[in-house]
C-alpha cells in the first residue's frame, strides 16, 4: 500500500500552530514511508474563505520546508464530483430529502432538551412517501440505525461509537452547498488518503464520515488523532496567548529548522533526544510514538531551540533569514560576508533573529545618540585622553586587522598606565552606541578603519560638548 497522507486547513485565517504540528506529522510520515503528501484546501466555506488566508497558509507552508507532492488542491473547483455522489446516495437509498425548516429543527430539539434526551434530527423525513425536488430542503446521509463504528486509533486507541449516537448529519444544504463532513469523505475517497492525520478535535465526525465511506464502498483510512496543544498557562492555546500563526514566529526572529524541532518535539518523543534536523525527524518520527495527553508550549523552550540553531547552523544559511529582518528593520544589507561574520559574535548573546538585527544595526546604519545610561557612566570627561591616545594610534595603523587594532588597545594602556576598564568600554560605546557587544577588535576590523575613527571624533565631541556644559553649571 501507497502510503498517501493529507493537510487540509480551511482557508478562514492564519495558518496556526496546530495545523502547522498537524501538517509536519503527515508530512513526516508521508516522507518517512516515501508516500504521498497532499494538500487540500477546504475553502466550501465561501463567506470566511479568503484568498489572504490562502496565501497565508501557502507561505507558512514553503518557510517551513513542507512541501507538498500533489495541490494544492481547492474543494471549490471540485462541486460536480460532490452533487455526484451526493445524487449516486439519494438513488441507492443511502441518503434522502429532509423538508423541516430551521424553526421547526430548533422546536424539536428544545423539546428533546425538556425531556432529557439528546438534541437531534428525529430522523422523521428518512421513509416519507414523495420527496418533492421543488419545496427547499436539504439532504441528509440515512446513518445506520443499529451497530456501531470503531475506530482502531494509531494514537489513542480502540474507540467505540453506537450508531444509535450518531444523527442523520446534512450532506448538502438548501442551497445545494455541499457539508464539510461530506466533502472530506469524497476527497479522501478520490485521493486515496490511507492515513489521516490532524486534531482530535475531529473524533465526533469521524464516525460519521466513516459511515459515509462505507455506504460508498470505499476502503476506509487509517487515523490518527492529535492531542490539542495547550498555551504557557496550561489552557487550549489561542489568540490570547501571542504568536500562535507560523508566519508571526518568522516575523518574531525565529528561524524554520527551531520551529520545526520544536513542534515535533510538542506530542511527539524519540527517548530523551530533544535536537532533531529534517532528516532526523523523519528517519525516526514513528504515529506511535505521538503521546496521547495534550501537549504545553514552553516559549522558553522554543527561544533555547532558536538560539542552538542560530550559533550551530551555517552562517550563510542564518544569514539568509536574518536579512529579512534586517530589512524590515530598515538596516541597509551591506556587506553579506560581514553579517556572516557578526552572526557566530551575536547568536550567544541573542535569542531571535529579531533581537540580532537590532544589536548590529550600528555596523551598517550610523546611530544618531549613544545609549543614555552607558554613555552617562562610561562617556566621562577623564574618557576623553583614552580615546584621544586610541585614536591617534589607530590612525597610523598601516594593516587594518584583529591585531593591529587589539595592539594599538593595549599601548594606550601602557602608555596611560591604565587598566581595560578605562578604555574598554568608552571604545565600546563610541563603535556600537551601547555597553553590550563581542570583542572590539573583531568589531573594529569588520566595520572598517574610516568608519571607527569617525564614530571616535563623535565620541569625543560628545565627551567635549558633556565637559562644556559642565563648565557652565
Amino acid at each position: 500500500m501507497t502510503v498517501i497522507t493529507r493537510f487540509a486547513p480551511s482557508p478562514t485565517g492564519y495558518l496556526h500552530v496546530g495545523g502547522a504540528r498537524t501538517a509536519l506529522f503527515s508530512w513526516l510520515y508521508a516522507r518517512k514511508t516515501k508516500g504521498e503528501f497532499v494538500l487540500r484546501i477546504e475553502d466550501t466555506d465561501r463567506e470566511r474563505s479568503t484568498e489572504a488566508s490562502v496565501q497565508a497558509i501557502i507561505d507558512g507552508m514553503n518557510w517551513l520546508g513542507l512541501d507538498h507532492d500533489t495541490g494544492p488542491i481547492y474543494q471549490t473547483d471540485r462541486f460536480d464530483r460532490y452533487a455526484e455522489v451526493i445524487e449516486q446516495l439519494l438513488k441507492e437509498g443511502k441518503a434522502y430529502r429532509c423538508y423541516h425548516s430551521q424553526l421547526e429543527l430548533d422546536e424539536m430539539r428544545e423539546q428533546q432538551k425538556e425531556q432529557g434526551d439528546k438534541p437531534r434530527y428525529d430522523g422523521s423525513c428518512r421513509d416519507l412517501e414523495h420527496y418533492p425536488t421543488d419545496k427547499p430542503h436539504v439532504i441528509r446521509f440515512r446513518n445506520p440505525l443499529a451497530g456501531s463504528v470503531i475506530i482502531d486509533d494509531m494514537v489513542r486507541g480502540k474507540i467505540e461509537i453506537s450508531n444509535s449516537e450518531l444523527d442523520d448529519l446534512i450532506i448538502a444544504r438548501t442551497d445545494g452547498t455541499p457539508t464539510y463532513n461530506f466533502t472530506v469523505v469524497v476527497d479522501d475517497l478520490d485521493m486515496g488518503i490511507s492515513h489521516v492525520i490532524r486534531g482530535d478535535d475531529h473524533i465526533n465526525n469521524t464516525p460519521k464520515q466513516i459511515n459515509i465511506l462505507l455506504a460508498l464502498g470505499a476502503a476506509i483510512p487509517l487515523y490518527a488523532h492529535v492531542p490539542m496543544i495547550l498555551g504557557d498557562d496550561g489552557k487550549r492555546l489561542s489568540k490570547r496567548h501571542g504568536a500562535v500563526g507560523v508566519m508571526q514566529y518568522r516575523d518574531d526572529g525565529y528561524l524554520p529548522q527551531a520551529l520545526l524541532n520544536y513542534l515535533v518535539r510538542l506530542g511527539w518523543s524519540n527517548g530523551d533526544q530533544e535536537i532533531f534536523n529534517v532528516d532526523e525527524m523523519i528517519d525516526l518520527f514513528s504515529l506511535e510514538g505521538i503521546n496521547k495527553a495534550p501537549s504545553a508550549f514552553n516559549t522558553e523552550k522554543l527561544n533555547w531551540l532558536n538560539q542552538h540553531y542560530m550559533k550551530t547552523l551555517p552562517a550563510a544559511e542564518v544569514a539568509k533569514h536574518l536579512q529579512w529582518h534586517m530589512h524590515e528593520q530598515e538596516i541597509e544589507q551591506g556587506n553579506t560576508d560581514i553579517i556572516e561574520a557578526l552572526i557566530p559574535l551575536y547568536a550567544e548573546r541573542t535569542e531571535t533573529l529579531k533581537q540580532l538585527a537590532a544589536n548590529i544595526r550600528f555596523m551598517f546604519k550610523d546611530f544618531k545618540e549613544f545609549d543614555a545610561k552607558a554613555a552617562k557612566k562610561h562617556l566621562k570627561i577623564a574618557s576623553a585622553e583614552p580615546l584621544s591616545t586610541l585614536k591617534g594610534l589607530l590612525e597610523a595603523v598601516a594593516v587594518w586587522n584583529e591585531e593591529s587594532i587589539q595592539k594599538a588597545i593595549d599601548e594606550t594602556m601602557t602608555t596611560l598606565d591604565i587598566g581595560m576598564g578605562k578604555i574598554g568600554m568608552p571604545l565600546r560605546i563610541a563603535i556600537t552606541g551601547s555597553g553590550q557587544s563581542p570583542s572590539m577588535d573583531v568589531l573594529c576590523q569588520l566595520l572598517g578603519k574610516d568608519k571607527c575613527l569617525e564614530r571616535l571624533d563623535n565620541a569625543l565631541a560628545f565627551i567635549e560638548q558633556r565637559r562644556l556644559q559642565s563648565e557652565q553649571r
